[in-house]
């Protein structure tokens, strides 16, 4: 394939892709680096960490609105998410006062909005709205906490605010007799208003590029009145209707009783046939939606906080970065087992045995980078034990693969690595186990506490995208082991980590479904790190973050991911000059030639 040009979105030309192009080895160092050469071609980014520039224009336009001067906006995509960014920022920083920081719940003005479609979608946007200073801070929350408003819900909104449809709740006062004067808005959010501009969207659901959607780019007033926007983009294309039987249609196959498409016009029946995930009286009701998969993780342990009681958590084995700053930053604490070994657990145990208590694991089945699985099946004795919960992340291995559920009281995965495959939405979910010991519990919490933040186009996206996702997983189980087998095979290459060949196999294959693989996802070193360089650099692949892709994603992930912290990932085995791939849906001949090639430029680095 052509090398996607540096800055450019993955896929290329998809205006909410999450993933980005870094060709070269020093285009990743520069970019951590924060180097002017690579910000300034950067088109897009992972969403969590950079933020989308359809939500800066949006927040740009609501702190000049709503706030002082010299003051930013953080939105999210509820009054209670930013009330909740605004209380991280007090609490990690004691300087701030509840005056600094102000919060704008903005909300659609009914009246003014005659469109059914409008009003059932219901958008609503609340920003936090600070001094320029504390956006670092402001940026941590967005960060660990996946709260953020998505880019899909940033530019239908922004429009809205824009058109004065979008209002701040405190403005929509009735008038003294306890009636307000509807008043129609623009033309295009009438109901019966047809617009006459060709689909943004192909048959199979995938966005083409337009004007309108390079991020950051509004065209006129009176140029929006003859675009496809809001009514058509979601009647004509995205049918709001549907968004309810999607929602249910995504946590069925996350259940496991459906796999393939399903007829969204149609309700679906009020009882599951089956489920594939091993465990009895699971229900659609036990699985819960998040847009990305980090909130997914920053709901279940506030979950399991409310829950139970107030303890540290354990975090075990090297984890995906920010699962450690949520347990670290949000609550009691935790303690740290990075190698995630059998000595770990025994030291655990005695901790345990010694009168310790703890609020629950938190483990990832395999890790990432180094592809090493727990043993949950000890981890689940100890958890009986000593009354500690288990949450499990999934998103490597998912459940075609392994049977997980068994072993935890929450399941979590990112539904936008291999579930969605096209990397052009976000999402996540959590599974609550029916058998678990705190199930009542958490679901008596969740009654209270969830809230359903998943924007509706981001919904649709994610279900068309995830209705082949079990022939997708079978394909790229084998590409991966070819591509593992061509690496082992090759002298220069020093290690390759892939739960078949790891030390914790046994405890991958004690989850291993009876015919699963072992995922998409392999790590590798060579001997020298001039190598990994000439290989990195020559490999024709798409080169940024994520994972789970269906075309095959190359990255150095240790230095994007830890870039400022090399030497304590060293220190538990995972290297700096480590790559990562997460291997796509190509043809086995065309990945063994793209693979060959990248190799021979390896060998060169010495002759």
């Amino acid at each position: 394939m052509a090398i996607i040009e540096l800055g450019e979105s993955i896929p290329a030309l998809t205006p909410h892709a999450s993933s980005v192009s870094l060709p070269t080895w020093s285009d990743n160092v520069a970019y951590e680096e924060g180097q002017e050469r690579v910000l300034s071609k950067m088109t897009t980014g992972y969403p969590r960490f950079f933020i989308h520039k359809a939500i800066v224009a949006f927040a740009e336009d609501v702190a000049k609105k709503f706030g002082k001067p010299g003051c930013q906006a953080m939105l999210f995509p509820s009054s209670r998410t930013a009330r909740s960014c605004a209380s991280f920022m007090q609490s990690r920083d004691s300087s701030v006062t509840a005056e600094e920081v102000q919060i704008a719940d903005l909300v659609l003005d009914k009246l003014r909005a005659d469109s059914d479609m409008l009003k059932k979608v219901s958008p609503s946007i609340s920003a936090v709205i600070f001094p320029a200073a504390l956006f670092p801070l402001a940026k941590q929350y967005w960060q660990h906490s996946g709260d953020g408003v998505s880019s899909r819900r940033a530019e239908f909104c922004h429009a809205l605010l824009l058109d004065s449809l979008l209002v701040e709740q405190t403005a929509l006062q009735p008038i003294s007799n306890g009636f307000q004067k509807a008043c129609k808005g623009p033309r295009r959010y009438q109901r019966g208003s047809m617009d006459k501009t060709p689909s943004t969207l192909h048959q199979d659901g995938q966005e083409s590029p337009d004007t309108y959607h390079q991020p950051g780019i509004y065209p006129p007033q009176e140029a929006r009145e003859s675009t496809q926007f809001l009514e058509e983009r979601f009647g004509r294309n995205l049918d709001v209707s549907f968004v309810d039987n999607a929602k249910s249609a995504i946590r069925r196959r996350i259940a496991g009783s459906l796999m393939g498409e399903v007829d969204l016009s149609k309700a679906p029946s009020s009882e599951m046939s089956s489920n594939m995930r091993g465990v009895v009286e699971l229900s659609e009701d036990d699985v819960y939606l998040y847009p990305c998969g980090m909130n997914s993780i920053f709901h279940t342990h506030r979950m399991m906080l409310e829950a139970r009681e107030p303890l540290k958590s354990i975090s075990f084995g090297f984890p995906y970065v920010d699962t450690l700053k949520i347990l670290e930053k949000f609550g009691p604490g935790c303690i740290f087992y990075g190698n995630g070994s059998s000595e770990d657990l025994d030291d655990l145990e005695s901790r345990l045995e010694s009168g310790e208590r703890y609020l629950a694991l938190f483990c990832e089945f395999p890790g990432n980078p180094m592809l090493k699985c727990p043993d949950l099946q000890r981890i689940r004795k100890l958890a009986d034990k000593y009354d500690f919960g288990v949450v499990v992340d999934e998103t490597i291995s998912n459940l075609i693969n392994v049977h997980v559920l068994p072993y935890a009281d929450v399941v979590v995965s990112s539904l936008t690595k291999i579930f969605s495959g096209e990397c052009n939405v976000m999402g996540g979910s959590a599974i609550l186990n029916p058998q678990g010991r705190y199930y009542t519990a958490l679901k008596k919490v969740a009654e209270v506490e969830f809230e359903d933040n998943y924007w509706a186009e981001d919904v649709i996206f994610m279900e068309r995208n995830s209705r082949h996702f079990v022939s997708r997983i079978e394909r790229i189980n084998e590409n991966a082991e070819l591509i593992c087998n061509i690496l082992k095979g090759h002298p220069l290459v020093k290690d390759v980590f892939y739960p078949k060949y790891n030390s914790s196999r046994a405890c991958y294959d004690a989850c291993r479904t009876p015919n699963g693989g072992y995922g998409g996802l392999l790590s590798f070193t060579f001997h020298k790190a001039a190598q990994a360089v000439a290989f990195f650099d020559r490999i024709e692949t798409a080169k940024g973050p994520s994972l789970g892709t269906n075309f095959t994603l190359t990255s150095p992930y240790v230095i994007l991911a830890h870039f400022l912290e090399l030497d304590w990932a060293a220190q538990f085995g995972v290297p700096a000059d480590l790559i990562r791939i997460s291997v796509g849906l190509e043809d086995a001949e065309d990945l063994k030639s793209t693979f060959s090639a990248a190799l021979k430029a390896a060998e060169a680095v010495d002759s």
